[in-house]
């Protein structure tokens, strides 16, 4: 059925690497589990190549394979196998009704013969593949059954990259899908384990965040847009005449002069929160009965910058933390020295294409 056979949302029980790859950096990480407890067993991160991806896009296949190479060098990793994933508005997602009497040969053939329905694009040019949600709500005799699509070229460039780095892509995931996926990690942070709550996750990237909304532990709601902490780094590199490495390592370790909080910081943190607050009326604004989020957690590179979270939660009225996937894992030694705690609050969509090694089938 598959148009392309590494698109593909169903994972087994094998090991996999979660690799995330951005405009900014390319995150490579490898859990293993035991008695229910997760464990990073490697971890590495390497700088994206400039304009080597643009918006989500790989444009140079063979340099992000390079740099994919020198993350599997630094983290020591052995597996070969892993887990990518297409940005949620380059993928095409409906749920769609199918009688439950089919058998699974028949709903392929069905899901098959209706895609063209649901895809605005030429079936050539497209890559697809499907999962059973489960019964309908609205009718006993039919199931839900997933639909997502997206363009060959979308999977074909990150299965050009992966394959230059000598790794085998299994699976083609959906960043929303893998960040819904981690969220289940950080269910210790959230009131009642997020059961029947409404949880907003902020992500911010380098240049592009997305603000999701879970109820129930599902993704409910999501919104990618351009911000990012790229643009602290590029204020630094102005204010202070530096240049890009030279700001991004300041911006991390310190050592800026005394004005940078109230005349840098303090505005950009401004910006964050004011995004914050867009998006919540944004999400409260997309359909009828939208409950207001009892909790905001905080991720990404912007999570880590000291008290971003209560400033967050003093002007939007809603309680926010800084969310750690990793919070409750063991971490090896290896990946501890590779800085994989410091780097926690980044690491959504790599632990989330990670943890597809030990589903059954795909969840959502």
């Amino acid at each position: 059925m598959l148009k392309l056979p590494q698109f593909s949302l169903r994972a087994g029980h094998r090991p996999l690497l979660g690799l995330d790859i951005t405009t900014s950096s390319i995150k490579l990480i490898e859990l293993s589990e035991s008695g229910g407890q997760y464990r990073v067993e490697s971890y590495a991160a390497e700088p994206t190549p400039h304009n080597a991806v643009n918006e989500k896009a790989i444009v140079d296949a063979n340099s992000v394979g390079e740099a994919i190479r020198r993350a599997i060098k630094r983290s020591g990793v052995r597996t070969r196998e892993c887990a990518v994933a297409i940005s949620g508005d380059a993928a095409i997602t409906k749920a769609i009704p199918m009688p439950r009497s089919l058998s699974e040969a028949e709903l392929e053939q069905q899901v098959e013969m209706q895609a063209d329905q649901y895809i605005p694009f030429p079936m050539e040019e497209v890559s697809y593949d499907f999962q059973v949600l489960g019964p309908s709500d609205k009718d006993p005799e039919m199931v839900d059954v997933l639909l997502v699509a997206t363009r060959t070229d979308n999977v074909e460039q990150r299965v050009a990259a992966v394959a230059a780095a000598g790794l085998v892509p299994k699976l083609v995931d959906v960043e929303a899908f893998a960040l819904e996926n981690a969220c289940r990690l950080m269910t210790h942070q959230m009131p009642d384990g997020g059961i029947d709550r409404t949880i907003a996750v902020i992500d911010f990237g380098a240049s592009t965040t997305t603000f999701s909304v879970l109820r129930d532990l599902h993704v409910v709601y999501t919104r990618d847009f351009a911000f990012g902490g790229q643009q602290l780094t590029e204020e630094i590199m102005r204010t202070y005449g530096l240049s890009m490495e030279e700001a991004g390592r300041a911006k991390k370790e310190g050592g800026l002069p005394s004005n940078y909080q109230p005349e840098v910081l303090d505005p950009f943190i401004d910006d964050m929160t004011q995004q914050v607050s867009r998006s919540l009326q944004f999400y409260l604004a997309s359909g009828s009965g939208r409950a207001q989020p009892e909790q905001i957690l905080v991720c990404g590179g912007c999570a880590n910058i000291p008290g971003v979270a209560d400033v967050i939660a003093s002007r939007v009225g809603i309680p926010a933390e800084r969310g750690d996937p990793l919070g409750q894992m063991r971490i090896s030694s290896k990946a501890k020295a590779l800085g994989v705690t410091r780097d926690a609050t980044a690491l959504l969509t790599a632990c989330g294409l990670a943890l597809r090694s030990f589903d059954d089938d795909a969840k959502y």
